[in-house]
């Protein structure tokens, strides 16, 4: 007589479903963490324009001695932003600037992202009533 080998069947698909489970969790942490490090970088960015700015349009009006752009440029800096652009306006006393804030992977060294940000400071507009 033979005898039967009864081979045990699999019923469920646990293994690839936790394996599937884990693999969506990991991507929607990564979209989140992204999404939170790029906000973090558009905030400041607006923070650094907005002061380096203000610094600007005070070395423009002589309230402190210097270039009004190599002011805004140390200030951005040491925002950590990197000025994209400085121009100080017709008038001499209002000065506008954009600079960028970089996301980076570290351990790769990788620029994920570039936040930036525009701001100006100085007095108002002449064609504006």
């Amino acid at each position: 007589m033979r005898r039967k080998i009864r081979v045990r069947e699999e019923y469920g698909n646990g293994t690839v479903t936790a394996t599937a489970l884990v693999a969506v969790a990991l991507i929607l942490a990564s979209a989140v963490l992204l999404w939170t490090a790029a906000t973090h970088a558009s905030m400041r960015a607006a923070t650094a324009a907005d002061l380096a700015a203000l610094a600007a349009a005070d070395t423009a009006r002589g309230l402190r001695s210097g270039d009004p752009c190599e002011v805004a440029a140390s200030v951005s800096a040491v925002n950590e932003a990197d000025i994209e652009q400085c121009v100080v306006e017709a008038d001499g006393s209002s000065v506008r600037v954009t600079v960028s804030v970089p996301v980076t992977f570290v351990a790769l060294e990788l620029k994920l992202y570039a936040a930036s940000a525009r701001a100006r400071a100085g007095a108002p507009p002449l064609d504006q009533r």
